[in-house]
Parts: C-alpha cells; sequence; structure tokens
C-alpha cells in the first residue's frame, strides 16, 4: 500500500535540476524509511538526519518538528550547562585562541572526554538550526555560533602547532561552512589553513585520499564566495580551489562510476551541485547512475542521510534559501526492516594487529570464531571475547552513526594520538560500514589495525 501511495504522490512534486531523473518513487520511500527510523524515539538524535529530512522534497513536518526538539534538548541543555559553568572558571569563549586552548584542558566547554573541540558535531546542528521551518529564534543560535567560531580558532591554533587541527580537516571544514551559512564572518587566518591543507595535500588519512573532506572544504569555499564573506582577492582563491578540487573529484572517479567509494560519492556530488555543475559533468550522471544501482548499500540512518540530499538534487548550500511555505507534508514513515534470517553457523578469522614500537608482536591476536550465519562484526567480536582461553577484550562508545570501536585487548584509539581502530576485509580492503552493520561471510578473514590518520 505504502509502495502505491509514494507511486502517485511522487508525480507532484516540483523537480530538482540535479535531482535523480526517473527514480523519484525510490528515493522516496528512502526517505521514508529514513523517516521511520527518525520516528522511533530510543534512537539517539543525529543532526545529518535532520538536514537529510529538511533537504528533501516531501515531508512529514510533524515528525520533523520532534526530532528538532529532541536535537534542541541535547545540545542546547549541554552548551546552555557549559556556557553557565565556563563562565564562573574560565575566560569566556571568544577569549584569546592560544591562552584559551591551553585552558581546554580542565574546562567544561569541550567535548564529552573532556578533551577536544567539538566542531564538526556542533557545526552540523547549526546548519539544522538554519534549515528548520519556521527559524527558530535567534537568541539560543547566537551562543552556539560563538561556541563554533571558538571551536574554529581551537583547531586554528592546532593546526599552526601540530601542523593539523585538533579534531580535523574534515570538522574543520564543516566549522567554516555551517559559519558560513549562518552568514557569519571567519577570520582569514583559519580560511588560509584550509587552503594551505587543500593546495598542500593534507587531506589525506590514514594513506588514502579523503574525498569526503575535498568535498566539504570545496563547499565551504564556494559558500564563502558566494555569499560574499571575504575580499575580492580572497574570493579568487577560493574559487580556484574549489575548481582544483572538482577536478581531482572527476580524476578519482572509478570504473564503478563512485568517487573514492560509495559512502564518499554523495559528498562529491554535492561539490557538483552547489558549483551548478552537474548538468554540464558527465561524471556526475556516472555516479548518480551508480548510487541508483546500489541504494541498498544505504541501510542505517547515517548513511541514508548521507546520500538522500543529493538524490534530491540538493546540497548543504541550498539550506540558506530554502523556503517553508507550502511544503508538502505527506510522507508517511516506513518501518526498519528486519534483518532476514539466515540459518546456519558461519567461521570467521579475527586478527588484531598494531603497529610497532607500541607491540614488537604485529600481530597480537589471530584466531577463527564460529558465530552464526546471521551475525555482524560486533557479533563477531562478543563471540571472540566469550570464547576463551584468548583473553579477547574491546570497548565500544556510542555515537549517532551506531558503536564505534574504541579499543581492543586494551589498546586504546585516542584522538589525541590521531589513532583509530580501521577495520579490513582481507587483504587490505577497508569496511566502509561499522562493527554493528558490516556482516561478513563464511571463511572472511577480518583485520582490526591501529592506525594513525
Amino acid at each position: 500500500m505504502w509502495l502505491l501511495l509514494v507511486l502517485l504522490q511522487a508525480a507532484v512534486l516540483p523537480a530538482q535540476p540535479c535531482e535523480a531523473p526517473g527514480e523519484a518513487a525510490a528515493v522516496r520511500a528512502l526517505s521514508a524509511r529514513l523517516l521511520g527510523l527518525a520516528a522511533d524515539p530510543a534512537r539517539d538524535p543525529d543532526p545529518s538526519v535532520y538536514l537529510a529530512l529538511r533537504l528533501a522534497g516531501n515531508h512529514h513536518l510533524p515528525v520533523e518538528e520532534r526530532y528538532l526538539a529532541r536535537l534542541r534538548d541535547v545540545f542546547q541543555h549541554h552548551y546552555g550547562r557549559s556556557l553557565q559553568t565556563a563562565g564562573r572558571h574560565h575566560a569566556a569563549p571568544h577569549g584569546h585562541p592560544q591562552r584559551d586552548a591551553v585552558a581546554t584542558k580542565h574546562s567544561t566547554y569541550v567535548s564529552a572526554k573532556g578533551e577536544w573541540p567539538e566542531t564538526g558535531r556542533l557545526a552540523l546542528y547549526l546548519l539544522g538550526l538554519r534549515a528548520s521551518c519556521p527559524l527558530l529564534e535567534p537568541g539560543p543560535q547566537r551562543s552556539l555560533v560563538t561556541w563554533l567560531k571558538y571551536y574554529l580558532e581551537l583547531d586554528w591554533a592546532g593546526s599552526r602547532r601540530h601542523g593539523h587541527p585538533l579534531t580535523s580537516y574534515y570538522q574543520y571544514s564543516l566549522g567554516v561552512l555551517a559559519l558560513c551559512v549562518h552568514h557569519k564572518r571567519v577570520r582569514e587566518e583559519v580560511i588560509h589553513r584550509l587552503l594551505a591543507a587543500e593546495h598542500h595535500g593534507r587531506f589525506g588519512h590514514a594513506g588514502g585520499s579523503a574525498m569526503d573532506t575535498e568535498a566539504v572544504a570545496a563547499l565551504a569555499f564556494t559558500c564563502l564566495e558566494r555569499e560574499r564573506l571575504v575580499r575580492a582577492g580572497l574570493a579568487v582563491e577560493l574559487q580556484a580551489a574549489t575548481r582544483r578540487v572538482r577536478s581531482r573529484v572527476v580524476e578519482a572517479q572509478g570504473q564503478d562510476g563512485f568517487f573514492g567509494n560509495v559512502y564518499s560519492t554523495p559528498w562529491a556530488m554535492q561539490v557538483f551541485i552547489a558549483t551548478n555543475t552537474c548538468r554540464t559533468q558527465p561524471a556526475y550522471d556516472r555516479a548518480m547512475s551508480a548510487l541508483l544501482e546500489n541504494l541498498d548499500a544505504f541501510t542505517t540512518s547515517a548513511t541514508m542521510a548521507q546520500v538522500l540530499p543529493v538524490l534530491h538534487g540538493r546540497s548543504y548550500l541550498d539550506i540558506p534559501s530554502m523556503h517553508c511555505q507550502e511544503e508538502p507534508d505527506t510522507l508517511m514513515p516506513i518501518g526498519p526492516e528486519l534483518p532476514n534470517e539466515m540459518p546456519g553457523n558461519k567461521t570467521v578469522q579475527l586478527v588484531v594487529e598494531c603497529p610497532e614500537p607500541q607491540c614488537p608482536q604485529h600481530r597480537v591476536y589471530d584466531q577463527m570464531v564460529p558465530v552464526p550465519a546471521a551475525a555482524s562484526l560486533l557479533h563477531v567480536l562478543r563471540a571472540a571475547a566469550a570464547q576463551g582461553p584468548h583473553n579477547f577484550t574491546f570497548g565500544t562508545q556510542d555515537t549517532p552513526q551506531g558503536p564505534f570501536l574504541s579499543s581492543v585487548l586494551g589498546l586504546e584509539a585516542l584522538q589525541r594520538k590521531r589513532s583509530y581502530w580501521q577495520l579490513l576485509t582481507a587483504p587490505s580492503t577497508s569496511l566502509q560500514e561499522g562493527v554493528a552493520d558490516y556482516r561478513p561471510r563464511d571463511g572472511e578473514t577480518l583485520i582490526l589495525r591501529l592506525s594513525k590518520w
């Protein structure tokens, strides 16, 4: 019944120049599935999910309003409390950037672990606030914009000292983009640091290209130039940088049509949409066809939120020009599909690698782990911890994108050391899904590798 409703209502939606041609029903169904996940109060709210719902061609406004209220409870409560506490113990967040960078080690206005700025997470929330309809009162947003400026200053100071931001160039770019979308000026030194990173190829991640970071940086450059928030000379530099990124994106397209991989491709496609080149660039059409043939790869709320804006022909740069009058309010949520039960069992080889000199023995764990046939990687890890006598241990952190692998065999992935647990299938293919989503095949070798980024 819901599919018939999708087909009937898809015809009345206004077309966007860059949206998926002739695939309105499939795209609308994916939007409805994301809406179903958003309607589940047991799931933590994620600002990127709200952005995807707002940039869609059709809406369920009551669900979107409730989701925004949940986001507001999380962010306004956290930062409102932090502002009050910081005011009692430390300088305000718009103080001297280098002096404040030292103070943040023991302050209450940094990340939940008390160590690092939340540049990317706050940036996405501010983008979501700008996309809300009707727009919220500007009062509470002002303090959040101040926090984001402060976090960018910390990241900028960190890049001067360490050669990279305290968070990452991906988060740094999101911060610049969010301020631009709110029509807030960014210090030229902060912008120049991002330009220098683009020019010298510093966006790489774990030895590979970082298509997501390239794309978000290009969106930030395009926004700053379009909104006329920089002087003319700097605008010329930003235009040139965007053209370089766009050229690298085209060069990176594989035979499968993807830019990097299926999950990085939507970010790259936003660059063509934002620069009005989607209709003239054949690489864009090939990527759209590849996405439409692989929509079953987008099964989590995080990955759906990543792909839906481009399927609707929109980028994050469409947020400032959104009009909220008479928005179609006919989208109905579709509940999450239960995973298919698979009979039988499978055996997975689980390998843990750690680099020298931290681990003189490079391969610190290598065992066969029997699990049910439908088991995910997370189930494999739990089975390994239970089977003994090999004393396998691991830890995870909950995030809006699902559990994040934070420690294995007592070895922690620490942001201050720019380390993370890379998930691979042998011999060296990075997994594009998280530990709770990836379902290994029988006989597959999975590698957990402590890596630098």
